[in-house]
C-alpha cells in the first residue's frame, strides 16, 4: 500500500538525516519532500513535532489530485508513527494571492516551540499561520550572509528576523524592516532569545528606502527576501517580484556599500537587473534536506 511506502520513506529519510542534523546543531528540518509522486506532501520536524503540508490541490480545475481528508489523515498518522511524534499539524497549501493572505493568522492555538539552527535559537508557531516563522530552505542562505565581511546589515522584508539573528550573532549591527508589527515583535523575541540587540523598524520597504537614501544611511550588507506578489491593503500599490525587482534593487543599491543578497521563492523568476556584479547562488544555498530544487532562488550582488 502507498501508505506503507510513505511511512517507510519517512523513517528512512529521518535515519539518514538525523546524524547530519545533530552534527549541524539543527532541530528543525524537512524529513519528506514529495519524494513519492503519489504522495505530494511535505513533512517538517520541529524538535519532534511535525508539520505536514498538503500540496494536492490542482490549480487548473480546483480539485485535489488524489484522496480526500481521510487520505491525508492516514498520511499524517503514518508520518507520526514513523517519526514517533507526539504533535502533528496539517496545513493545506493553496495558491497565495497576496502576502497578507500568506502571513495572516489562521488560528489561536499558540503552538509555540523553541528550535535550534546552527547554534541559534528561534521561536516557531506550528499552528496559527500558514508558515511557521522560519523558512527552513534558507538555512544556508542565512549562513552565507552571516559570513560576509560586514559591520552593518539591513534586513528588508525581515519577517521574524532570522537573517538578522545570524548576522547579529556574527557581530554585525542589524536593522530589520517589515510592514507587520506582529512579525517584528516575533523577530524582536528571536533576537532577544539569542541575546542580540538590533534596530527594528515598522515600515513599507519602499518608503523606508526612500527615507534612508534621503538621510544618507548606508549598510555594508543588505538582505532582500521579498514576497512573490502582494496587494496588501496597507500598501497603495501592488507588488510583483518579476515586474518590480529592478526598481527595488536600484533603491537597495543606493544604500548598500558592499554586498546585497537577494532571494525569491518565485519558481518562474528571471533576474533582469543589470546594475552590478551578480552571482547566482541558488544551487549553493539549497540545503540537503530539500529535494525541490526550485524552492527558492538566491543571488549575491557586489555593489
Amino acid at each position: 500500500m502507498i501508505v506503507d511506502d510513505f511511512r517507510n520513506r519517512v523513517a528512512k529519510n529521518a535515519r539518514n538525516l538525523g546524524k547530519w542534523a545533530k552534527r549541524e546543531r539543527i532541530t528543525c528540518y524537512r524529513v519528506y519532500d514529495q519524494d513519492i509522486p503519489e504522495v505530494p506532501i511535505t513533512v517538517d520536524t520541529y524538535d519532534g513535532a511535525i508539520v505536514v503540508n498538503d500540496f494536492r490541490y490542482d490549480f487548473s480545475d480546483k480539485t485535489e489530485r488524489n484522496g480526500g481528508d481521510a487520505w491525508l489523515d492516514d498520511m499524517a498518522e503514518a508520518a507520526r508513527v514513523a517519526l514517533d511524534a507526539q504533535d502533528v499539524f496539517v496545513k493545506r497549501r493553496e495558491r497565495i494571492t497576496d502576502r497578507a493572505q500568506q502571513y495572516s493568522r489562521t488560528g489561536e492555538d499558540n503552538a509555540f516551540r523553541d528550535v535550534e539552527e546552527g547554534g541559534h535559537k528561534f521561536i516557531v508557531n506550528l499552528s496559527d499561520y500558514l508558515d511557521t516563522g522560519l523558512f527552513l530552505d534558507h538555512r544556508l542562505t542565512r549562513a552565507r550572509a552571516a559570513k560576509e565581511e560586514a559591520a552593518t546589515m539591513l534586513n528588508l522584508f525581515a519577517y521574524t528576523c532570522a537573517f538578522s539573528v545570524y548576522c547579529g550573532a556574527a557581530g554585525m549591527e542589524t536593522t530589520s524592516v517589515d510592514m507587520s508589527n506582529t512579525y517584528l515583535d516575533w523577530g524582536a523575541a528571536n533576537l532577544a532569545a539569542n541575546r542580540i540587540d538590533g534596530e527594528i523598524i515598522q515600515s513599507d520597504v519602499r518608503e523606508f528606502l526612500r527615507d534612508a537614501r534621503r538621510k544618507g544611511r548606508r549598510w555594508d550588507l543588505v538582505v532582500v527576501d521579498p514576497p512573490t506578489f502582494s496587494n496588501s491593503k496597507r500598501m497603495d500599490y501592488t507588488w510583483d517580484v518579476q515586474r518590480d525587482h529592478g526598481p527595488l534593487l536600484d533603491d537597495v543599491a543606493a544604500v548598500a556599500s558592499k554586498v546585497i543578497w537577494f532571494s525569491t521563492n518565485s519558481r518562474r523568476f528571471k533576474m533582469q537587473w543589470l546594475g552590478a556584479s551578480i552571482t547566482d547562488e541558488t544551487a549553493a544555498t539549497l540545503p540537503p534536506d530539500f529535494r525541490d530544487k526550485k524552492i527558492h532562488q538566491a543571488f549575491r550582488i557586489e555593489v
